[in-house]
């Protein structure tokens, strides 16, 4: 099986000293590709240096809703400057969007305005994470009249949220929270929602698979999240992979001939 993680800070520092491992055992597990997001301007970097000193590896460049107050109108600016010269490996605009569990949405709510536009500017895809404001994303989205491709990272909402998203066009990332039990919520929405729109991702060294201590998640659990979809949607992994390595190709705008080089 052919697996992409679509969202992984494999830049953060939980890596360092480990990164070679990592891929060397994710690899070995099926993984071909990994998307790593931006979250900070002072950060843009090394997450650009990251994704280029390995093989199969992609950035995104963006401003997450925890650290606008960092950021100032000269970092859009850059922002824009650096999508524009349309980077080498840089695959979508993000992470951006909002978050009710820290900060003001009111905040937040015009950088993530500000990132749509930029996306839309570029026909770039947008990488959101939304927590508790799925309805306000949704509400963003269409007022921008986004007829691009997102990906929704670490869904936790219900199934009705996820189809309103999804009849946007919007992806919906399947993380670690389905491996456990207590998150019904969240594991009967994705049992429902169309395989079509799912991709795989880990948001490694968070958002930790059952039995995996938190901060220490990496991409080598991919195929557990895996097995963890297709037993609550009454498939197998092999049915599964295909459909899912096309969707993932589909939101990052990669050729499947190419997965794998």
């Amino acid at each position: 099986m052919q697996l992409i993680d679509a969202h992984c800070h494999f830049d953060f520092p939980q890596f360092d000293g480990r990164r070679e491992a990592e891929l060397e055992q994710a690899r070995s597990l099926g993984l071909r590709r990994l998307v790593i997001p931006g979250v900070r301007r002072p950060d843009w970097d090394s997450v650009r240096d990251t994704a280029l000193a390995h093989n199969g590896l992609f950035y995104c460049l963006g401003i997450h809703p925890w650290f606008v107050d960092e950021h100032s109108e000269e970092d859009l600016t850059e922002l824009r400057r650096r999508l524009a010269a349309r980077p080498e490996r840089c695959v979508a605009l993000g992470e951006c969007g909002l978050d009710r569990l820290k900060g003001s949405l009111e905040v937040q709510w015009a950088w993530f305005d500000s990132q749509v536009a930029l996306a839309n500017e570029f026909g770039m895809p947008l990488v959101i994470h939304s927590v508790k404001a799925h309805d306000e994303v949704h509400s963003l989205l269409n007022r921008r009249q986004w007829t691009g491709r997102a990906l929704i990272h670490g869904f936790s909402g219900s199934f009705q949220q996820g189809e309103k998203l999804v009849d946007l066009g919007c992806f919906i990332g399947v993380g670690g929270v389905i491996t456990h039990p207590r998150a019904r919520k969240t594991r009967d929405a994705i049992a429902k929602l169309p395989l079509e729109a799912l991709v795989l991702e880990t948001d490694a060294p968070d958002m930790a698979p059952e039995g995996v201590p938190q901060g220490q998640n990496s991409p080598r659990y991919l195929p557990d999240i895996l097995k963890a979809l297709a037993e609550i949607r009454g498939d197998t992994p092999e049915q599964l992979a295909p459909v899912l390595l096309d969707n993932v190709s589909r939101l990052y705008g990669w050729s499947g001939a190419d997965i794998g080089e």
